[in-house]
């Protein structure tokens, strides 16, 4: 390849990689912005802004802008731009004046805002997504590695039907599978419990159906070698066969975390108090009848993807590693 060649194909991917990451750009810059500018259009960066703390008939003192009209030896003449006092001019001490450009204080307001009914805030809502994918990644990894075991190394009756329906019913719509699955959660009385949120989703047949044509690359005579030399079928799993599937399992992790952590429909239907909602149902109570808190939702969106990041960085070569060798053998 020459070079302007070269130079070609990577100004080509590197516009992709910026088309691909527009949207992200975009939501920190917005959730770094002040209120009144958000939906400004063709304004990419925050602007430099002026604040004075004023005091609130209840609660804390709230940051207000002003503009600087003209500035003095001992005072600073302001207008002052929302609020109560809208439009007003006051004169106060330079030393009180807070210039500011980047809205940090945004991720702040977010983290703490509450958006149910109760007490529970977005940082609530973000340990109940951590606990509820946590937990659910551990049920579907394990459930996947002792199905997956036991349809390719044991001999049954019916293994091979019982494998074929197993796929089938990955062909069936999960809406579909929404009002018999509340039924059966409200008639064992989890309804608003963590237990309705994690057990349904312990199990997966996708994770069965991976790690299962990845076993079918391990030759029968290790197994038969193992056995022959006293090795039980735990002792086979655990010492070689895990080991080994490392790849594919955490593929698994990676593709059960996702799935549990933007989960929105599941989430909203048992769980009707703000103790158990989610972080996807923590995002939606940023839309409210009174408006739309952008920054703050933006400011959200950017902190509710930071685990999503940060796993896929630290299990990307397992992953791209158990996607390239899951699959050869049926």
């Amino acid at each position: 390849m020459s070079k302007a060649q070269h130079i070609l194909v990577h100004t080509i991917l590197l516009a992709g990689a910026l088309l691909v990451c527009f949207p992200f750009i975009w939501m920190v810059l917005t959730s770094l912005k002040h209120g009144s500018e958000v939906l400004e259009t063709g304004q990419w960066l925050p602007l430099p802004r002026t604040f004075i703390e004023q005091d609130q008939e209840y609660g804390p003192p709230k940051p207000v802008e002003v503009e600087v009209l003209s500035e003095m030896a001992n005072f600073t003449e302001v207008k002052v731009l929302e609020g109560r006092d809208r439009n007003t001019r006051i004169k106060i001490e330079p030393d009180r004046l807070v210039h500011e450009r980047w809205h940090v204080g945004n991720y702040g307001s977010a983290w703490n805002k509450g958006g149910g009914t109760g007490q529970a805030t977005f940082g609530w809502y973000f340990f109940n997504s951590f606990l509820v994918a946590v937990i659910t990644t551990l049920g579907n990894v394990v459930t996947s590695v002792l199905a997956a075991f036991a349809l390719t190394f044991f001999e049954f009756s019916g293994k091979g039907m019982l494998f074929t329906i197993m796929l089938m019913t990955m062909m069936v719509p999960q809406q579909v599978l929404l009002i018999p699955d509340y039924l059966l959660v409200n008639h064992l009385g989890w309804i608003n419990s963590y237990p309705a949120l994690i057990v349904p989703w312990c199990a997966g047949v996708f994770g069965i159906f991976l790690l299962r044509q990845f076993f079918m690359t391990f030759p029968r005579d290790l197994y038969e070698a193992a056995t022959l030399d006293g090795c039980s079928r735990v002792g086979f799993l655990f010492r070689i066969v895990i080991p080994l599937s490392m790849p594919p399992i955490l593929t698994i992790s990676i593709f059960t975390f996702l799935a549990s952590w933007n989960a929105l429909i599941w989430p909203l239907v048992v769980a009707t108090r703000d103790d158990y909602f989610t972080i996807q149902v923590g995002l939606a109570s940023f839309v409210t009848e009174a408006g739309t808190r952008w920054e703050l939702l933006m400011a959200a969106s950017a902190i509710s993807i930071i685990p999503l990041i940060l796993l896929y960085f630290i299990a990307q070569r397992h992953f791209i590693e158990g996607i390239a060798t899951s699959g050869l053998k049926g």
